[in-house]
């Protein structure tokens, strides 16, 4: 008998630039991370609220990761390279050199990271207009969007950078741009964050309201007027340039981009959970919330028709799944909060060197030290009488309130690892809360949502998994590649060589299910009381602030 040759597997090149670094990975055709890297990347805070990163150094830290991902492999079996970023603002004068965002001329910094708060000013005056395309955005504009970066730039940069700017990039857009030459945006960028709708396009009667009628005027070049849908094949492929930039042959398909979460959502919400027992299981895509859990956290649902939800981002036609509405939830500080109260505590250098002796991560060594602690209590219960509101970086969801600070009630004067560890808790479980909180104002809109989808740095830690599980009362499927977003991106460039139909048929293959974390329905009622205490701290702190506002 003769055994009938394999063909050789396919491969795809995912590169994802998140807040902090940028990483890249080789992916077949079955959704398997081959090779991996990562490298750290430049932030400037200059000012209070004011993040800037350098397109340079982006762009030079993508070359590093993908040279490491391909070496040795065959490169005619690799097929497609696609890019994910944060939704940052880059800017190039009309050669496409860097300008400067920044008092300091350093036209280096180029770029205002997604997380910067600048703008407040700006999209409090774009947000009392009450334009129309403001109910695309849950009916407030995000000071994370990029309406009110730009109109930071003209009113406090005009002479230096507005008057030169030659291209305004999302992040995603400016690296399909670099790879291909190609200056078309993706509709997930252009719709998610710049108020593009994917049926009527531009509106002209909102750039003109807000005072950024130049952009108007040149019809558009400088901010897209050509836009393609995610995975679609970007002009003719990698340049030469570029492909020596990053180690690839010249040509090779380049898809057009996504903002990083959705790549992420793209990564495992399409995953097939046949025999899982799961509730989603021969349900649409639609009772399914990909939750992508890194610095920041975005929740993103799909729906068959538009759904109106406040507080909410969108709806957005066909930006992560083709052909379905997207609402995208979001907190804005997770992953950086977890470390803001961690290493913020005085007990944190007692954790650093415990847990080097140990050979364990600080939160491992966080995770065991409850467990310690517990005693015969479930280790959730033991902040029965602490509790944190997470919007230490304002609320994006579903409150959309930038003004609101993070409150601690249960404080004491102990100082030591115990207590430490239960403030850690109270923070991811504040955080699960949010999620909550979220996920019922989008029920109570019209979405159906009976499980919870994972992926991102948070999701590699149990206790953070545990909890969203037991807050929320639904099931949490991590993925069985942990790099989902590098997956999404990668089934990008899957879609943009030709060889899936689809994109919905690239998550199909490429999704697979690793992990199925149930929730503990013991603790509902515990969870519950937790809730409402969690909903009456906002109250509080309103009606604090109004007090002291008649003063």
């Amino acid at each position: 008998m003769h055994s009938k040759k394999q063909a050789p597997l396919k491969y795809y090149v995912g590169i994802d630039v998140g807040s902090a670094s940028v990483r890249a990975a080789l992916v077949d055709e079955f959704g398997t991370v081959v090779a991996h890297a990562d490298q750290p990347i430049q932030i400037w805070e200059p000012q209070p609220d004011h993040y800037e990163q350098s397109s340079a150094d982006i762009w030079a830290a993508c070359c590093l990761v993908t040279k490491k991902v391909v070496c040795g492999v065959d490169a005619s079996r690799i097929r497609g390279v696609g890019f994910d970023a944060t939704c940052s603002l880059v800017v190039v004068d009309k050669q496409f050199q860097p300008l400067a965002v920044n008092c300091e001329g350093q036209n280096y910094r180029n770029v205002i990271m997604w997380m910067d708060h600048r703008a407040v000013s700006q999209v409090e005056r774009i947000n009392a207009t009450q334009h129309r395309v403001l109910s695309y955005v849950g009916g407030v504009m995000s000071v994370e969007m990029q309406p009110p970066k730009l109109l930071w730039i003209k009113e406090n940069l005009q002479e230096s950078c507005w008057e030169k700017a030659g291209y305004f990039f999302d992040l995603p857009d400016f690296l399909s741009w670099k790879a291909t030459g190609v200056t078309a945006r993706s509709l997930c960028t252009v719709v998610c964050k710049w108020t593009y709708t994917s049926d009527g396009g531009w509106d002209d009667s909102f750039w003109k309201m807000i005072g950024l009628e130049d952009l108007v005027k040149d019809k558009y070049e400088k901010i897209g007027n050509h836009v393609l849908s995610p995975g679609e094949s970007v002009g003719k492929g990698l340049t030469p340039e570029a492909a020596k930039d990053l180690g690839l042959p010249a040509g090779i398909a380049v898809a057009a981009s996504l903002i990083d979460a959705h790549a992420g959502g793209l990564g495992v919400i399409g995953a097939d959970v046949k025999g899982y027992n799961l509730p989603c299981e021969n349900e649409p895509i639609t009772s399914r919330v990909a939750m992508i859990c890194g610095t920041s956290s975005c929740h993103m649902g799909v729906s068959e028709t538009p759904i109106f939800v406040p507080g909410v981002w969108g709806p957005y036609f066909s930006a992560m799944v083709p052909g379905l509405w997207l609402n995208e939830g979001g907190q804005s500080a997770t992953g950086k909060l977890i470390d803001h109260v961690v290493r913020g505590h005085v007990a944190f250098p007692e954790l650093q060197s415990k847990a080097a002796a140990s050979a364990h991560s600080i939160y491992t060594y966080l995770n065991s030290h409850l467990d310690l602690i517990k005693k015969s209590l479930p280790v959730g219960f033991l902040t029965v009488d602490l509790h944190v509101w997470p919007d230490f970086h304002g609320n994006r969801s579903p409150l959309t309130d930038l003004t609101l600070k993070g409150m601690v009630v249960g404080l004491t004067l102990s100082r030591g690892l115990d207590e430490l560890a239960l403030i850690y808790l109270a923070t991811i479980q504040a955080i699960a809360l949010g999620t909550r909180h979220i996920l019922e104002t989008m029920q109570a809109a019209g979405h159906h949502i009976n499980t919870l989808f994972l992926c991102g740095g948070l999701s590699k830690n149990p206790l953070f998994v545990q909890m969203h599980a037991d807050i929320t009362g639904k099931p949490v499927v991590l993925s069985k590649e942990v790099e989902s977003v590098l997956v999404g991106a990668a089934i990008l460039g899957a879609c943009a060589s030709g060889d899936f139909v689809s994109i919905q048929e690239a998550m199909a293959k490429m999704g697979k299910v690793g992990r199925v974390v149930q929730p503990n329905h013991e603790h509902k009622r515990f969870y519950d009381k937790k809730y409402e205490v969690f909903l009456k701290l906002v109250e509080h702190q309103r009606e604090y602030r109004s007090i002291m506002n008649s003063f």
